[in-house]
């Protein structure tokens, strides 16, 4: 993708030379006003589909911005919108003329009522909570309006802090029974607990109002410039400085903390991917779609990060290598643990492509699994994704393989370039996905080499996490029929191409130092049908439920998304027909309509979607542990799903093997690898659907080795 930087930059830059904002002298305080003027400049000029800037954006970003700022409704009252709303209609003129009235009136607003809140947290926690008392609290707070008065906020502050508390509370009291020697009475033992848990809720508070006090008035304009750059679509987004340099070392391939990448909640931060071979991979006890609410370190009383910046919480989560970080983590079933994780030096390697033999009975299979589609921009020539697909591939047949399982779950993309070179493995030649450019026609980017390097059964598995550059490989294979797609209904749906632009390199003299960075909406792909992959994603041949097909995931869930379109199909040919697909994947369906682990994990997936849906929370404490029994009980129950084994032996191909005398860890990694791959029955029904496949092969040909 780096020629699309080159062509946008250039772009950008021939139009920059006759634009305003290049001669024009800022006062020292104002590079504010030279960000806000260069950024909208750039998304006008530069984005896919720019949008208007008018009244209707002028209310989005007014809402979006307060909503950024007090996602809880704790800080501002009634009053202060109906006095900020005198701005709703005028943010698209002010943006227009370089103004910054709104921001600077919404920030010194925030300044104040943060500034009440410290009082008000610090009064509510004085008084003891009443966990006999029964009410309730509903955390779906977008749903609520802001407290009309001075003493409405206090409530709201009084049962939100006894909510924070409620969960300390109940750990506590059971340590101080379980430590208690001189049979002190429960009540005695409650009110100590009751003492304990909000000295550690307002701690963690001051923490918090620690973090904000030593916030620069330029880290809040960094939320209203993405306030502003978040209507344009969910994957454009502005870099500070600083954050630029995050995003260098996160794409560098090593970084010290617990590898896992977190997205911002109201109640905290949420797992959105787990990075193999990182310290909460090798944990095991924290899975994608759980939520960080609380941070410690090492024993002390944690920092509860609801309604903190991201970036301030992964600054408490993030730290060096050897040193513990205390998670209270709500899980997926809503059940809450501490945990406690080491951190260390994440090292991508396992991210990168990786096979194992699958033997059923007399029949040997392989399976590659991918985490991205990974490359080195810098140099092509270096390691890349599908550069090591083919190696595997090839080191897959050298072994014996009768059929390729290609595993895109959890792939959230990357090189475009490498997703045509690894579809061209398996079709002599042709189109594999369209791309367009705004303002231009389309682009069909093509596999001209004649040469097929694996010819037999192919399966690709995808789940609600499969994006980008998965799409369009799982996309064309589905569209030639040469593979039969297992998976999620649909994939994640993301149809759209980024690109990082520093903004140093656009304007042309500058007195305030580093701009950052802007990553882009630049272009749109487009399946060889025509179809574009955005929100629809790619829907599987067989479609088989799992914990995440009820939650909400994909870009259709996101804000802001570019909308679904269709251009001309490009000039292809299906796949040779010598698979009976039809008969094949009907046969699938009716093999995973009947199966039990399949049965079990639709239960689970509706459970888990009617328990994100409960937001109404009893604070009353024997509520709260029938709550919580309850949940675990179920909890329990689907961890049967955990014991599934599919009778499949995986195996390591040989070089690893040789690999093992010297590297133990790596030995570790596979040996669980493969232990959770016999018990996935995903897995299981590709290697059916693989057998079936050579069933029905109707040429009944002899796989092929790569033709010269």
């Amino acid at each position: 993708m780096k020629r699309n930087l080159v062509y946008v930059l250039t772009v950008l830059m021939i139009a920059v030379a006759s634009c305003s904002f290049t001669n024009r002298t800022f006062e020292n305080d104002d590079k504010d006003k030279l960000l806000l003027d260069l950024i909208t400049y750039v998304l006008e000029k530069g984005h896919y589909e720019p949008k208007a800037i008018d009244d209707d954006f002028s209310v989005e970003v007014f809402e979006d911005f307060i909503d950024v700022l007090d996602p809880t409704k704790r800080y501002f009252l009634e009053s202060d919108i109906e006095d900020l709303e005198q701005y709703k209609f005028q943010i698209d003129d002010q943006i227009k003329n370089t103004d910054i009235t709104f921001f600077n009136a919404v920030y010194e607003r925030l300044m104040l009522r943060m500034n009440d809140a410290k009082g008000i947290y610090k009064s509510i926690l004085e008084q003891p909570f009443d966990y006999t008392q029964d009410e309730t609290i509903n955390i779906k707070y977008e749903k609520e309006t802001f407290a009309s008065s001075k003493k409405q906020l206090e409530e709201r502050w009084r049962k939100q802090l006894k909510y924070a508390t409620l969960g300390t509370y109940d750990s506590k009291l059971e340590r101080l029974l379980e430590e208690d020697k001189d049979g002190k009475e429960k009540s005695i033992i409650s009110a100590e607990a009751e003492v304990a848990s909000r000295k550690a809720t307002e701690n963690t508070l001051d923490e918090f109002f620690d973090f904000v006090d030593d916030l620069e008035r330029k880290d809040w304009f960094v939320q209203y410039i993405n306030s502003i750059v978040d209507e344009f679509d969910p994957h454009t987004f502005y870099f500070a400085p600083e954050e630029k340099e995050k995003f260098d070392t996160s794409m560098s391939g090593k970084f010290e903390g617990i590898g896992a990448r977190l997205q911002k909640k109201t109640e905290g931060a949420k797992i959105v991917e787990i990075i193999s071979g990182g310290p909460v991979w090798r944990d095991q006890r924290i899975e994608v779609g759980d939520e960080i609410t609380k941070v410690g370190q090492d024993g002390e009383d944690p920092v509860d990060i609801s309604g903190m910046r991201l970036d301030d919480s992964i600054k408490l989560i993030k730290g060096a290598k050897g040193t513990i970080v205390d998670l209270t983590v709500r899980k997926v079933d809503g059940s809450i643990e501490v945990i406690s994780i080491t951190r260390d030096v994440v090292e991508l390697e396992e991210s990168y492509a990786k096979s194992a033999n699958i033997i059923k009975d007399d029949q040997k299979f392989g399976l590659i699994n991918l985490p991205k589609f990974y490359v080195d921009f810098e140099d092509y020539s270096k390691r890349n994704a599908a550069s090591d697909v083919a190696k595997e591939v090839e080191r897959l047949k050298q072994e014996g393989a009768e059929g390729l399982i290609l595993d895109l779950r959890d792939n959230g993309g990357g090189s475009l370039k490498t997703v045509v070179e690894m579809a061209g493995l398996f079709i002599k030649e042709g189109p594999i996905v369209q791309v367009r450019s705004s303002g231009k026609g389309k682009d069909v980017y093509d596999d001209k080499d004649e040469r097929i390097q694996w010819d037999g059964p192919l399966v690709i598995l995808v789940n609600e996490l499969s994006a980008s550059a998965s799409e369009i490989l799982a996309a064309a294979m589905q569209d030639y029929k040469r593979a039969i797609v297992i998976g999620s209904k649909q994939t994640f749906g993301k149809g759209t191409v980024q690109n990082v632009i520093p903004l140093d390199n656009i304007v042309r003299s500058n007195e305030h130092g580093d701009l950052g960075a802007i990553k882009l909406t630049t272009q749109k792909f487009y399946r060889i049908n025509g179809g574009s992959t955005q929100l629809e994603g790619v829907k599987s041949d067989v479609v088989v439920p799992d914990k995440y097909s009820y939650i909400d995931l994909g870009e259709r869930d996101q804000s802001n998304p570019l909308k679904w379109d269709k251009i001309t199909p490009a000039d292809y040919q299906i796949w040779d027909g010598y698979i009976d697909y039809d008969k094949t994947v009907a046969s699938s369906v009716k093999r995973m309509a009947a199966h039990p682990q399949i049965k079990l994990i639709e239960e689970n997936a509706k459970w888990l979607k009617a328990e994100q849906e409960e937001t109404n929370i009893s604070l009353n404490y024997n509520v709260y542990k029938a709550e919580e029994s309850k949940d675990k009980e179920k909890s329990d129950y689907f961890k049967n799903l955990s014991d599934y084994d599919s009778h499949l032996t995986f195996t390591s191909l040989k070089y690893e093997e040789n690999l093992f005398t010297k590297d133990s860890l790596l030995r570790e990694k596979r040996n669980r690898w493969h232990k959770n791959l016999a018990k996935d029955v995903y897995v299981e029904e590709a290697v059916n659907v693989l057998q079936d496949l050579k069933l029905n092969n109707i040429k009944h040909t002899k796989l092929a080795s790569v033709k010269d």
